[in-house]
């Protein structure tokens, strides 16, 4: 290498060094500041938006890889139907069922299941609805919820794309094998 190559290199790291230092005082700035809006009543700037969709769908994906869905039952999915109707849908809605008027002021807002699920495998519904979301009020239910509670929660929600509004009200009042009312959540 010869002088005037390794001189550019040195320039080129000394650069790259003044730039991370300069990124890290802008954002110990943004920080310190308070610069950075925290307000639910303002949506996210575009690039956090993206950062945060990108880590969250990469995270579940990767962590729900090693999870194993057992075999869906229609007893499991309309079990689910009771268990989602009394945990999710005051933030999610239904079809025809609309969410908490509340839930519209989150940030970000809570996804409409019927449309979200086409875009999710079951096994990351499940890991979700489990282990929850940090800054999306998305809570863990596995600390509170057995897994299987968890799994036809997930069946269920896998159910809510095409789902007619008159179906979702009928889901989950009775068994699919004995006619019996399902036990409240």
């Amino acid at each position: 290498m010869t002088e005037r190559s390794k001189a550019r290199l040195i320039g080129a790291m000394a650069g790259m060094a003044a730039l991370l230092v300069a990124l890290a005082a802008t954002a110990l700035i943004m920080i310190y500041s308070g610069g950075y809006n925290v307000a639910a009543t303002e949506d996210h700037r575009s690039i956090t938006r993206w950062a945060f969709n990108t880590a969250f769908r990469n995270s579940i994906e990767n962590r729900a890889a090693q999870v194993t869905p057992p075999q869906l039952t229609a007893t499991m999915i309309n079990s689910g139907a009771g268990h989602y109707k009394a945990t999710c849908q005051t933030c999610h809605g239904g079809p025809g069922a609309k969410r908490a008027e509340w839930a519209s002021g989150m940030r970000p807002r809570p996804p409409h299941l019927a449309e979200a699920a086409t875009e999710w495998e079951l096994r990351e519904i499940y890991w979700l609805a489990k282990h929850g979301a940090k800054m999306t009020g998305m809570p863990a239910f596995g600390p509170t919820h057995d897994d299987q509670t968890l799994w036809a929660i997930a069946a269920f929600v896998k159910e809510l794309p095409g789902m007619t509004p008159e179906l979702y009200q009928q889901a989950g009042k009775q068994s699919a094998e004995g006619g019996k009312p399902q036990e409240g959540h």
